[in-house]
């Protein structure tokens, strides 16, 4: 596929999820947060979640080897721990502006292709999963077990990484081109996330 049409391409995509999403700081008390279909559709309906979502699957897809499940999953699963402490009403201060500042720094880290080891990039997305986590967490009712709740808000996640990796080894595919789509890709997500954290202030 030639730089110029996986540019368009990506380009798309993002006009896509930006046309269908929310600002960051539609989180606490967003409608009906019951069931599976709920937790699902949280995540996609969100700009931030989504932009950080794929941007943890490319910077997984940049790293390669191990890193390239063990990225996504280490994100998933704290994520769900940051969950757990939104629904046991622990208070986490800064949420959305941490939510703000992963987009900036995962979108960052895509632009640069950052070389790291991969417990430090485990570390780096496990940090910010708390974040997204307790978002989600915080918006369960206290009247239901938010099981449902919780399965459809990870697997929305996976999938959206899923996404980002499949973006990540398309890029790659691309030669020489690759360094150039992926600064153009990370730095809309960067600018993005610059936007997204002024609205918090």
């Amino acid at each position: 596929m030639k730089t110029n049409s996986l540019v368009r391409w990506l380009g798309a995509a993002v006009t896509l999820a930006v046309a269908l999403s929310t600002p960051a700081a539609a989180h606490v008390g967003v409608g009906d947060a019951h069931g599976f279909a709920r937790g699902f559709a949280h995540p996609i309906g969100g700009l931030d979640h989504v932009l950080a979502m794929i941007a943890v699957g490319i910077f997984a897809a940049n790293l390669g080897g191990r890193a390239l499940w063990l990225v996504p999953a280490t994100f998933v699963l704290m994520m769900a721990v940051g969950g757990a402490i939104g629904i046991a009403g622990i208070d986490l201060p800064y949420v959305e502006i941490g939510i703000a500042i992963s987009v900036i720094v995962l979108g960052t880290a895509v632009a640069l292709r950052t070389p790291l080891p991969t417990v430090a990039a485990m570390s780096l997305v496990g940090f910010f999963a708390v974040f997204h986590g307790h978002a989600h967490g915080a918006e369960m009712p206290a009247d239901a077990s938010g099981m449902g709740y919780a399965e459809g808000f990870m697997l929305a996640t996976a999938l959206l990484h899923m996404l980002g990796v499949g973006i990540g080894l398309l890029i790659g595919r691309i030669g020489s081109g690759a360094a150039r789509v992926s600064q153009i890709g990370g730095t809309a997500m960067s600018v993005t996330g610059l936007a997204l954290l002024a609205g918090l202030f």
